[in-house]
């Protein structure tokens, strides 16, 4: 029986993956299908991002040495992590943020009538196009900064992929609120905003109860900083601790969309997906 279930599990698995490609590779032609509007909104991102570098510049040449325990190539790491975290969340799950429109206007009927997971079909349906100037400008830094440093370059792409899965499952906890108590975007907004905020700056500059919330409600701490600091200096239980509550909370965010999913009363609104 035991075999019979890892058999279940694994093909289950495989199913769930090929669904996943077959949403990324529709995505992709779709965004290719305009080539002019994809690579102006995939340079402009990048180039948006670039000013930042500036005003870091800036920043460490009238303070000096450090801002709040950070360098100038920490923040630059940061920053890498979490442009690519971001750009890899919303080139491949972007419809998260469209939750609360689809269980309002009673859309979400549409993803429950597919034939593989619920979940996976709401996440996968849109992509950004603008994200992947986000993850361009994350590889540059890195080229730019860090291009012979694999220890730098590990934890850059442990950082980035955590991230990409914490953010969706921020964002996913938070439009599920909708199931609850109503309309939940703006709550869904500020998620997003807190998240990327605790990202870009250095850890420090917040309180002890903000860094409560960065490790605990919105963990984006343990994608963006938690990474820099083993790149420091490793040390085994603190990767494993990353890890771990990394896959607890998107198993966590899962679990309460199933839960508030039992609430949800249909729409009739049903359209078809081509």
């Amino acid at each position: 029986m035991g075999s019979l279930d890892r058999t279940g599990r694994m093909g289950s698995f495989r199913k769930h993956l090929r669904v996943f490609a077959c949403y990324y590779r529709l995505n992709l032609a779709s965004a290719l299908e305009y080539r002019a509007s994809f690579f102006i909104q995939a340079f402009g991102m990048a180039l948006s991002n670039s000013s930042f570098i500036f005003f870091w510049w800036i920043a460490f040449r009238q303070i000096g040495g450090s801002i709040a325990g950070y360098s100038f190539e920490d923040v630059l790491f940061i920053w890498a992590v979490s442009s690519c975290g971001y750009g890899l969340s919303t080139i491949l799950f972007a419809n998260v943020s469209s939750l609360t429109n689809l269980i309002v206007t009673g859309e979400l009927d549409t993803y429950l009538l597919q034939p593989s997971s619920a979940l996976l079909s709401v996440l996968c349906a849109k992509t950004s196009l603008s994200a992947y100037g986000d993850v361009a400008y994350g590889l540059i830094l890195m080229v730019v900064f860090y291009a012979g440093n694999a220890g730098a370059w590990l934890w850059f792409v442990f950082g980035a992929l955590a991230l990409a899965a914490i953010f969706t499952a921020i964002t996913l906890a938070a439009h599920t609120l909708t199931f609850y108590w109503g309309d939940a975007s703006a709550v869904g907004k500020l998620a997003a905003e807190f998240a990327i905020n605790f990202s870009i700056y250095p850890e420090k500059i917040y309180g002890p109860a903000v860094r409560a919330v960065m490790y605990s409600l919105i963990p984006t701490a343990i994608a963006v900083h938690v990474p820099l600091k083993l790149f420091h200096g490793f040390t085994p239980w603190t990767a494993l601790a990353a890890l771990g509550g990394a896959a607890l909370y998107c198993v966590a965010a899962g679990a309460f969309f199933y839960r508030g999913l039992r609430r949800y009363e249909s729409g009739n609104a049903i359209v078809t997906k081509t």
